[in-house]
């Protein structure tokens, strides 16, 4: 017996032309399954919510909640789909629920709207996607600060203008990037924290005359507090999503800026490092060369991931409060971002766990005058005035009389010479520690419990 299309969540006895509902529903169904245990984990919550306010008998909860349990089950073990007759996650799990339980599954809705469900779908995969990009920077970040250890003596020129410029070290380099992250962090956790905050309850934006207890579902789900305005909580959706692309944004900046540097100084006319031929692709005519091209695409996908926040404040401008299906179109590539970043984070940490660092690089003569400003610093340390002092190197350098001072060492915070490394452990270890991630596995690891 062939199985009937489902009513929509939306419609009653009203048949929906074919042209515009697949234009409507888009990419909703693939996109959708990266959203499809968030959505089961909220509906649990709303049916033992809906049970405390006696909406739902206890067995009509726990038949509820138990098969809800099976779904999420299903989909973490890869055996859920979204049929092709069904439009979305939502009308999914419905369906599933009704087809088992008959009756007691089209209570599932009661008291919700498509609106806050999304929304708190979305909430829910942003909050696992920021822990599993927090752990994933944080590797980076210890594979970063281990190489600055390492080559903390390995002097390398630094540049201005594309110019070298002034005596750098390996070690200042890694830590640069390192140290980056931690504000890359700082920056996530200020999204965490605006992300993490429970809208369900909004319902289409305007509340429920259900007696709903948004509390307890803030609670059940792990969230810090609730978007309390139920307005606002629909205004949320959009903004939260630029406000915390903009932080993925920051990690793609530090990450581009490290594999544009790497391309640089794995070039001929650098040769500062080098990897595995492994790591790098031939040319399809000339078979000497070793490109970069990992570190080419990763510096390609960082600038792509630049666009998002734009993309959503250009999606989002001129609309009034409220919801608008405009929104719909935010979802993929908000998602395919997080997939994008992590792999770039994963990928950059691979690659520098097999780094080779050239280590005689400074005696180069090209890199003499790199220690001009050290020449002018000693001349200073020895009483002259620095712009007297800064006229005498100019001189020699241009009469050919210039020599490399002895023994230069950078004593202050940051330099070459003091890296001061334990101290940007202990800001990543602060900004690491404000996460909640702990209290977070524990609620919903209660939720899906049997």
């Amino acid at each position: 017996m062939k199985k009937s299309k489902p009513k929509k969540l939306w419609t009653s006895e009203i048949k929906p032309d074919e042209l515009i509902e697949r234009f409507t529903i888009g990419e909703d169904q693939e996109v959708d399954m990266y959203l499809a245990e968030f959505d089961v984990l909220g509906s649990i919550a709303h049916v033992i919510m809906l049970h405390q306010i006696s909406i739902l008998t206890l067995e009509e909860m726990t038949a509820l909640r138990n098969e809800l349990i099976n779904i999420y089950e299903e989909i973490i073990s890869g055996q859920f789909k979204i049929e092709e007759c069904v439009e979305d996650i939502h009308s999914q799990v419905e369906l599933l629920l009704t087809e088992k339980l008959g009756d007691i599954g089209k209570k599932i809705h009661t008291g919700r709207s498509r609106n806050d469900q999304v929304l708190l779908d979305i909430r829910l995969f942003s909050r696992s996607q920021i822990e599993q990009i927090v752990k994933t920077a944080h590797n980076l970040f210890r594979t970063l600060m281990q190489l600055s250890d390492k080559y903390a003596n390995v002097d390398m020129p630094g540049f201005t203008h594309t110019q070298a410029a002034m005596p750098s070290s390996f070690g200042l380099w890694f830590a640069a990037f390192a140290e980056s992250l931690v504000d890359d962090m700082i920056q996530l956790k200020a999204a965490y924290d605006i992300i993490n905050k429970n809208p369900l309850g909004s319902a289409a934006g305007y509340g429920s005359s259900f007696p709903l207890n948004r509390t307890l579902t803030t609670d059940l789900l792990g969230f810090e507090n609730l978007n309390i305005n139920s307005i606002y909580a629909q205004m949320g959706r959009g903004r939260s999503e630029r406000i915390l692309s903009q932080a993925i944004v920051s990690l793609a900046e530090t990450v581009g800026k490290m594999a544009n540097d790497i391309i640089y100084y794995t070039s001929q006319n650098y040769n500062f490092i080098s990897f595995p031929d492994s790591l790098t692709s031939g040319s399809s005519i000339m078979p000497h060369k070793k490109n970069p091209d990992v570190f080419e695409l990763m510096r390609a996908t960082c600038n792509q991931i630049k666009n998002l926040p734009n993309e959503i404040m250009l999606l989002m401008s001129n609309l009034m409060s409220g919801y608008h299906r405009d929104f719909q179109i935010l979802k993929k590539n908000f998602i395919i971002a997080f997939i994008n970043i992590k792999e770039c984070l994963q990928v950059l940490d691979y690659c520098l766990h097999q780094i080779q660092i050239r280590e005689d690089i400074m005696g180069d003569e090209k890199y003499l005058y790199l220690y001009s400003v050290e020449a002018v610093n000693m001349y200073v340390k020895q009483g002259m005035t620095f712009r007297d002092a800064y006229h005498k190197v100019a001189h020699e350098i241009e009469t050919g009389k210039f020599i490399k001072p002895q023994n230069l060492i950078h004593t202050h915070e940051g330099s070459k010479d003091n890296l001061s490394n334990q101290k940007i452990r202990a800001l990543m270890d602060k900004v690491l520690n404000e996460f909640n991630f702990k209290k977070v596995e524990k609620a919903l690891k209660d939720l899906r419990r049997k």
